[in-house]
């Protein structure tokens, strides 16, 4: 009786997969359920985090904004919003991915993500998709805030894109491996608030890191979510503490490690199967 799912070559050793080499239509639906899943709760997941970045914007200028001198030579409200958005679009594409995981699992469906003919690297691709779409309706609002706000639109839009995805690959990245690591809320929440927030925080978002007396700033230069911000602010504001092309590297470096590990974790089924 021949496998619904693979067929086998003659002679070959391993199985053919029916799908093709990718499974398009598999992939597609892991995706779509996973925008779905967010825009379901929109008031949540999207209104919500834009309110807490125009708090943060809102509070930091009536501190600080008219008394506070230019930061890299930027108004300190230019040289603000930047790291707001790019801090706001990591820690959304986190909690979309890892939520997502950590929930399935709690509830005990994660079945429905393992059984279909879904390769880890597919299940790994669906997750962060839904990630990346999230971090740019994020990111989309946000910059047009700050467009109308200042105006002024990005200074180098392409590199503020390359930022804001590479941004997204990273932190949902990190949400998969931290939603298959956790095995109840309690543990996702530690992850977060220990690892995934003070990382943020301590990255440049609210200074610049030259500003630090040492060895904080050099610790900085180890943090990659620092050049994240570092990217970011650069692609809108024009302004950076470190040369765009090395928090490229740093960042596309720390996007592939961060996938490999998690596909590794999807692939031997690593604290996932029930």
């Amino acid at each position: 009786m021949t496998d619904p799912i693979t067929t086998l070559r003659p002679y070959a050793e391993t199985p053919v997969r029916r799908f093709g080499r990718i499974n398009w239509l598999g992939l597609r639906t892991l995706a779509g359920r996973e925008i779905m899943r967010f825009m379901a709760v929109w008031q949540q997941t999207v209104f919500a985090p834009l309110m807490t970045a125009g708090l943060f914007v809102v509070v930091f200028a009536l501190a600080l904004g008219q008394g506070r001198a230019d930061v890299m030579g930027l108004p300190y409200l230019a040289f603000l919003g930047p790291g707001i958005l790019m801090m706001t679009v990591i820690q959304n594409s986190f909690a979309n991915s890892s939520s997502s995981i950590i929930s399935a699992k709690m509830q005990g469906n994660i079945v429905d993500t393992l059984m279909p003919p879904l390769s880890a690297g597919e299940i790994l691709a669906g997750y962060l998709i839904g990630s990346l779409v999230r971090a740019l309706i994020v990111a989309t609002a946000i910059g047009t805030g700050m467009a109308l706000v200042l105006g002024q639109g990005p200074a180098h839009p392409l590199w503020a894109l390359v930022f804001v995805v590479l941004g997204a690959l990273m932190l949902g990245g990190l949400g998969v491996i931290g939603g298959i690591f956790a095995q109840k809320f309690d543990q996702m929440a530690v992850i977060t608030n220990f690892i995934v927030t003070p990382l943020s925080f301590l990255s440049g978002t609210f200074y610049s890191v030259a500003a630090l007396p040492e060895p904080f700033r050099t610790l900085s230069h180890w943090n990659p979510i620092f050049y994240l911000i570092d990217g970011a602010r650069y692609g809108f504001a024009g302004a950076g503490d470190a040369p765009p092309g090395r928090g490229l590297l740093v960042c596309a470096a720390t996007v592939a490690l961060v996938l490999f590990i998690g596909w590794r974790w999807l692939r031997s089924g690593y604290r996932m199967k029930p």
